[in-house]
């Protein structure tokens, strides 16, 4: 199993995230768009999470939750481009910053013996993504990442 880069340059707004699957395009595009799949991968493994919405097209919405024993971390944001297979560009918001929303650029390249996911966001400053770092973003896409491989290989 491929680890995850996240590189968060100093400065920037700018997050960025890679990582290698033993799939194909295909394969890891059904499992990052099926709302029954992403609820078994997406969020750190501590949380449960409930996706009330999850509709994967131009102009589609989406909204989950993320619980524990503290509470409730709930998202939500717009697809605003779906290319099966290869590309999935969409809005992020967490709830409990309301109005600090990211672009996110998804981009799934054949690898020969596998995917390469690709994933951009883009926080409107620096201070927004300094802080969603703060509050333990690199955890919750590493276990998230984790949980992707994992359920890539029980699906294949």
């Amino acid at each position: 199993m491929s680890e995850t880069t996240i590189n968060t340059p100093a400065g920037t707004p700018f997050v960025e995230v890679t990582r290698e699957f033993d799939a194909t395009p295909a394969q890891l595009f059904q499992v990052v768009t099926d709302r029954d799949l992403v609820a078994q991968w997406l969020g750190p493994r501590d949380l449960d999470a409930t996706i009330e919405e999850y509709d994967v097209r131009p102009g589609g919405k989406y909204r989950y939750i993320h619980r524990d024993d503290q509470g409730e971390y709930a998202f939500h944001g717009v697809f605003h481009t779906v290319e099966q297979d290869k590309l999935i560009i969409q809005t992020f918001e967490w709830e409990g910053a309301p109005g600090e929303v990211c672009l996110e650029k998804m981009t799934l390249e054949s690898t020969g013996n596998g995917v390469r996911l690709h994933q951009r966001s883009v926080f409107p400053s620096v201070s927004a993504r300094d802080q969603s770092i703060e509050y333990g973003m690199e955890s919750g896409i590493n276990d998230s990442m984790d949980r992707l491989a994992e359920l890539l290989a029980k699906e294949s």
